[in-house]
């Protein structure tokens, strides 16, 4: 017999442990029971619909359940499920990683696959410091990374995350990086200028840096970005974790200032927000800095269970092919368009909005300031969830990140919800309680 949602929202508070969820308040909460999806909707355990409003986490990308990427996955599955890469290699992994490379910017020539974005940016900055090390420099250990930046979970992705209240806590087990202002290229020199000579690597999410808020960089950024680690002969990594496929509007972000960078990571829209997938992308000068006879130990000592899944894989194929045959990034423009109309009809007037930031779909609502105890981004996505929509904040910021495939329909109602929810949660009546 099935069990009920109030079962399973029992059990989960019972026996799960959520991440970014201060469990506390999640026990004092009736969670939302997921159960089935389609296209950008999402259904409960009791049958009720919400639009998809943040891309399961930014990873979806044409819908769920999209038959091609369905039968991809049956297909596979119906030869092996997983074999490791240690010693093996398989078909998906070689046609995804050709895929990719042809896709890519320029100058990128190598795969190295793992299994989400925090172990993507993880294998860019050791293949970057054991690079250098072998090949004498091994003073050059050092990063610069942007303030407010966020790569990951792992400790190494963490070393070089500026999110205070993520990661503070944890400097004790991290290597020491160096903050740059973001947007700031003179900033970025001074640094360079002070400590060039001992840096390994710069990394940067380019253009938006999406858990900051979705904070915006100017345009040419960028490219100065990349100017400057020529000049000071470091390497530049991009973390295209959540810009990649799609999201600022060209298939990566880095192409709209014509960069390619010494690594590419990427993860979440790799499957279509399917199954679990990363892959760090370098130059043939990277993957030939570690070939050598066995006993010279150059060896990139580094690998997961996981790494290069064959169903994975297809899925990644099968995404790619769907960005081909429905022309995603040439109908996303107009998706583009109308999000930007509908953010500056429904959302800016409003008078609890301070700024509305956006780069393609990525979107950040940011509130005026409200109390911590408040929680108000969290007030604002619970009135979204009544109301039909599933949204995310960050902190004060409320994030909209639709997937590629939504419609105009879908998209004006996403909007519209957001508005209303974000009027009923401002509203006085709603914070008398955290007076």
């Amino acid at each position: 017999m099935p069990r009920t949602a109030a079962d399973l929202a029992a059990a989960d508070q019972r026996v799960l442990w959520h991440p970014f969820t201060q469990q506390q308040g999640w026990s004092e909460e009736v969670p939302l029971v997921i159960e089935r999806a389609e296209g950008c909707t999402l259904w409960d355990a009791d049958g009720s619909a919400y639009l998809d409003g943040v891309s399961s986490l930014w990873c979806n990308v044409h819908g769920h359940r999209h038959p091609r990427i369905d039968a991809a996955i049956a297909e596979q599955l119906g030869r092996v499920a997983h074999t490791t890469m240690l010693g093996l290699t398989h078909p998906p992994a070689i046609e995804l990683a050709e895929r990719l490379l042809a896709i890519a910017p320029d100058g990128l020539e190598r795969v190295f696959y793992s299994d989400n974005g925090s172990t993507a940016n993880e294998i860019a900055l050791k293949m970057a410091y054991q690079w250098h090390h072998q090949r004498g420099e091994w003073w050059r250990s050092g990063f610069v990374c942007l303030k407010d930046s966020y790569h990951g979970d792992t400790i190494g992705s963490v070393s070089v995350g500026g999110i205070e209240l993520f990661h503070a806590l944890y400097r004790p087990l991290l290597f020491d990086t160096h903050h740059a202002e973001p947007g700031d290229a003179e900033d970025l020199r001074r640094i360079l200028t002070e400590h060039g000579d001992r840096i390994a690597a710069v990394i940067v999410e380019p253009l938006v840096q999406g858990a900051a808020g979705m904070l915006l960089h100017p345009p040419g950024y960028l490219r100065a970005v990349r100017e400057l680690c020529d000049e000071f002969g470091v390497f530049l990594i991009c973390d295209e974790v959540a810009t990649g496929f799609g999201r600022t509007g060209t298939m990566f972000a880095c192409e709209q200032e014509d960069v390619t960078p010494d690594f590419l990571c990427l993860a979440k829209g790799i499957t279509g927000g399917y199954l679990p997938l990363a892959a760090t992308l370098t130059t043939g000068r990277v993957f030939e800095g570690f070939l050598g006879a066995h006993e010279d130990f150059r060896t990139f000592f580094h690998g997961h269970t996981y790494t290069g899944n064959p169903l994975a894989c297809a899925a990644g194929i099968a995404t790619l092919d769907v960005f081909e045959e429905e022309r995603t990034l040439e109908r996303v423009q107009d998706t583009i368009a109308r999000l930007g109309e509908l953010l500056d009809e429904h959302v800016a007037p409003l008078p609890a909005v301070r700024e509305v930031r956006r780069r393609g779909l990525m979107t950040g609502i940011e509130l005026h300031p409200h109390p911590l105890p408040v929680r108000m981004g969290h007030r604002v996505t619970l009135e979204a969830r009544a109301r039909g929509a599933i949204i995310r904040p960050l902190g004060d910021v409320v994030v909209l990140m639709p997937p590629l495939a939504m419609t105009g329909s879908e998209l004006t109602r996403l909007v519209e919800i957001t508005a209303e929810a974000i009027s009923a949660a401002t509203a006085a009546p709603a914070l008398a309680d955290v007076a």
